[in-house]
């Protein structure tokens, strides 16, 4: 009763839909309209056109099968040999008939159910295979159309069975084991899920739709083509391969287009693909829409074009597009349409590269494909007189073996393997389901009651392989991924051509599925490979920054920030060197910073150097003129024994600027500050003891003044010595508790590294200078004291002279000190140095040796003595 309520349920609905108007199935609308029925040319020598028995559907009225042979168990076959459903508008005055195919015929589908029945002969003809058992067939157009796959799926179901009536035993014998079929995606979806009710396993040779693997929704679902999901994976991994980031995308709309291309779009994401379009469309649609798909095409800006559609759905695209050729464009097909060779008369897709069906040899297939009788198509002749008056009379003399078409095309059977695989599968498990092996012969019960169901658990578990290819079902119902790669080339007589380029197998590890071994055409037949990029390549200095509301594949290149390298090209960051390296001219690489320091090989370093040596020379050549005029009266008036320590401290000064150019090291940045230190506390403390001198000499000058006494050579010596001492206390402090030291400084300047010296200690650094400065302010202010003194030579005018300037060098240095980078801080430091140093020896021994050596006549005690 179960089973009568199940047929009723199935009556109702096939009714329903065969009374609509407007049929709408699996994303489809068929539009009904009334036409004549054209004869069938499909009946083949010595087959019958007709059901050995009556069939029935559950309205009453039999599909009459394309091919049909009785059977010890049947199998049936569903292809969509005609392109169009025969459609009609109903008046609803007459009960209405089976929906029925009309249109071209597709010789490549006819050649699929051919084969079909090919593999049945040859299984009937087997010992080793259903040894005894005749397998018979049913085999139906479903002209791609949802309806009439509906009505093929329910006739299958209800067998060869009289109609049922309520109450009667409910009888399943005549209807068949399995079914092979069919050639589309959305025709075994509704095929499917009216076996799944009666458990008739469906193995389809050519439904490649990812959502079939759903277990749950179709659960009776097996094939021998692989899941679109590899197909589409295997695509995005073609198109990555060949940098195209930027392509458009068309499908069928369609479960196969729908699903396919949704497959496709995830796994192009991953790869970093971008999409400027995606259109549906199919071969039903108004021509207007048609027309918009393909203007789209015309008018992009990416040149590949990956179109995952059925075969008729091309066609009618491509029609479309060859009444005015797009721009140059590289197709990328999906293995329905990619091996069709009807398409490979649009010459502009020349160089198309897709994913196809591992190439096949079935040995006897062409001989038993040319034991066919004419075909009126075929031949452009028509077998009734006056039948069709743009047709000749069809006079029998036509010889299909000379016939060039698909159909008669064997030298690339993919699909078609595909149909003999299945049928073989189905063969299989009626075989372990009905036949016993003891010892070495094969026993089949042909009268076993063998059910759907049994056929159904059987398949789950074939394992065998034919003519060297391999044949099992994963849980999924679906088969070991195994993709050719074909391109489209043309041949020296300009026909394009399908050759094998490559493969996909998704059951090697990543990074080892694609393989190309031959050599490739593209668009246009050129051997270039074309570019397709939104952008391009951003070069190795730069980064991407995206453009705003446009997919990722669509950036602008910014040149890296200062400081910030990429090395690789698209990086979409910049990343900063390591501290000691700097990026070069490109920004490409990081290299190290050059290290800077004030050498003696630079101009500044040179000029600095001659200063430094000339000065000394200068100092050592006024002691020499004194040392030789030591007795005369301009050298013992002004203290010719602090005129000498003067003279070799200011050779000093003079020198230890030397010690500041070169790069730094330990010592020479211990030695640098406190020989500077030192020696320039000893300049000073000679100019304070001559200052000094000068006021005590007058002062002693005075009636009764004793001031001399106090005041003496040693007390002069012990003065210099003890000023002195201060200083070399403080630089042993500094020296032991935080000394100079050498570093490197990287950030002053972030191109390169300034090599200097530390100070270690602040402090003591400006304890060094600070004490330098009391001495020289105190000198200054008691030369000043004594610049009106009334002599003709005073000596306190020259002191005060070269005291304002030494003041005045080192005031205007601490902040020319600080402000001045890198290697100029060392450059203002030496400057200082040799200032001062060169205004103590000129404002204070170049008028005294320009007296000693050109005015000879006032070195004398008298002119030295006389007051104004």
């Amino acid at each position: 009763m179960e089973i009568w309520a199940a047929f009723n349920a199935l009556r109702s609905a096939l009714s329903l839909l065969e009374l609509m108007s407007v049929v709408s199935l699996g994303g489809s609308v068929i539009s009904l309209r009334q036409k004549t029925e054209p004869t069938n040319p499909l009946t083949p020598a010595g087959v019958s056109a007709k059901p050995s028995s009556v069939l029935c559907t559950l309205q009453g009225t039999p599909r009459v099968p394309a091919f049909s042979k009785d059977g010890d168990f049947v199998i049936g076959g569903i292809f969509s040999i005609h392109y169009q459903l025969f459609t009609v508008i109903y008046s609803y005055t007459t009960k209405p008939g089976p929906p029925r195919c009309t249109g071209s015929l597709n010789t490549r589908v006819l050649r699929f159910s051919r084969t079909m029945i090919f593999a049945i002969e040859e299984i009937n003809n087997s010992s080793e295979l259903l040894p005894g058992i005749k397998l018979g067939y049913q085999i139906h157009d479903s002209c791609i159309a949802v309806p009439v796959a509906a009505h093929v799926a329910f006739q299958l179901s209800n067998g060869q069975d009289p109609m049922f009536y309520q109450g009667s035993n409910c009888s399943q014998s005549g209807v068949v084991m399995a079914a092979v079929g069919d050639s589309g995606s959305t025709p075994s979806i509704s095929i499917s899920r009216i076996f799944r009710s009666f458990s008739i396993p469906l193995v389809s040779p050519f439904a490649t739709c990812a959502c079939l693997s759903d277990k749950q929704q179709h659960p009776t679902f097996f094939r021998t083509i692989p899941s679109d999901q590899f197909q589409a994976d295997g695509l995005a991994k073609l198109v990555k391969h060949f940098g195209w980031t930027w392509i458009g995308a068309v499908r069928s709309d369609s479960d196969y287009g729908n699903y396919g291309m949704a497959s496709f779009l995830d796994a192009a994401l991953r790869e970093g693909i971008c999409v400027e379009y995606s259109e549906p469309f199919y071969r039903t649609d108004p021509p207007s829409k048609i027309k918009r798909v393909a203007d789209m095409i015309r008018r992009s800006t990416a040149t590949v074009v990956v179109a995952f559609a059925a075969s008729g759905d091309m066609k009618v695209l491509l029609e479309e597009l060859a009444r005015d050729p797009p721009p140059p464009r590289q197709w990328i097909g999906s293995e329905g349409w990619v091996t069709d060779p009807h398409l490979m008369s649009f010459t502009f897709c020349s160089g198309a590269i897709g994913v196809a069906i591992q190439k096949a040899v079935i040995p006897g297939l062409r001989d038993f494909l040319l034991d066919l009788s004419p075909i009126e198509d075929a031949f452009n002749c028509s077998l009734t007189e006056n039948a069709d008056l743009n047709k000749r009379e069809c006079d029998g003399t036509e010889d299909i073996k000379r016939l060039e078409n698909p159909y008669t095309e064997t030298s690339q059977l993919r699909a078609t393997n595909m149909v003999y695989k299945a049928v073989y599968a189905i063969a299989h498990a009626i075989h372990n389901a009905v036949c016993e092996k003891t010892n070495s012969t094969i026993h089949c019960d042909k009268n076993i009651s063998l059910e759907p169901k049994q056929v159904f658990s059987k398949l789950k578990k074939v394992n065998f392989s034919r003519n060297g290819y391999h044949v099992s079902f994963d849980a999924k119902g679906d088969p070991m991924a195994f993709y050719e790669l074909v391109n489209w080339q043309k041949s020296e007589s300009g026909v394009i051509e399908l050759v094998t380029v490559g493969y996909y197998d998704a059951s090697l590890p990543t990074g080892e599925q694609f393989r190309i071994n031959g050599n490739l055409t593209w668009l246009d037949g050129g051997t270039q490979v074309p570019v397709s990029v939104c952008s391009e390549s951003c070069p190795p200095g730069t980064r991407k920054v995206l453009q705003k509301g446009k997919p990722i594949c669509c950036y602008d290149c910014i040149s890296c920030p200062e400081g910030e390298i990429s090395n690789n090209t698209d990086s979409p960051d910049c990343f900063l060197c390591h501290e000691e390296f700097w990026p070069n001219a490109k920004k490409d690489k990081c290299v190290l910073k050059p290290v800077e320091f004030l050498s003696f090989d630079e101009v500044l370093g040179i000029i600095l150097v001659v200063f430094s040596v000339s000065g000394a020379c200068l100092a050592v050549t006024a002691a020499a003129i004194f040392f030789h005029h030591r007795t005369t009266p301009m050298v013992r008036a002004n203290n010719s024994e602090l005129s000498f320590l003067l003279l070799f401290s200011l050779t000093l000064c003079f020198l230890c600027s030397l010690t500041f150019i070169g790069a730094p090291s330990e010592w020479s940045c211990m030695l640098r500050h406190t020989a500077f230190g030192i020696t320039f506390v000893l300049c000073i403390s000679c100019v304070l003891g001559k200052t000094i001198v000068v006021l005590m000499a007058f002062k002693a000058t005075l009636p009764g003044s004793n001031v001399m006494k106090w005041f003496g050579p040693l007390q002069q010596r012990m003065t210099v010595v003890c000023l002195a001492l201060i200083q070399v206390i403080i630089c042993t402090i500094w020296l032991v508790v935080s000394p100079p030291f050498p570093m490197e400084n990287i950030t002053t300047y972030k191109e390169k590294i300034i090599l200097e010296c530390a100070l270690g200690s602040a402090v003591g650094f400006w304890a060094v200078l600070g004490y330098i400065g009391v001495l020289a302010v105190f000198c200054f202010v008691l030369a000043f004291l004594a610049r009106k003194l009334p002599d003709n030579f005073n000596e306190a005018k020259l002191i005060t002279f070269s005291m304002l300037i030494f003041c005045a060098v080192w005031i205007t240095f601490i902040p020319a000190y600080v402000s001045s980078p890198g290697k100029f801080t060392v450059a203002v430091e030496i400057f200082a140095i040799l200032a001062s140093s060169f205004g103590l020896i000129l404002c204070i021994f170049a008028p005294k040796c320009f007296i000693i050596l050109f005015q000879p006549e006032k070195n004398t005690k008298k002119y030295l003595m006389n007051k104004n």
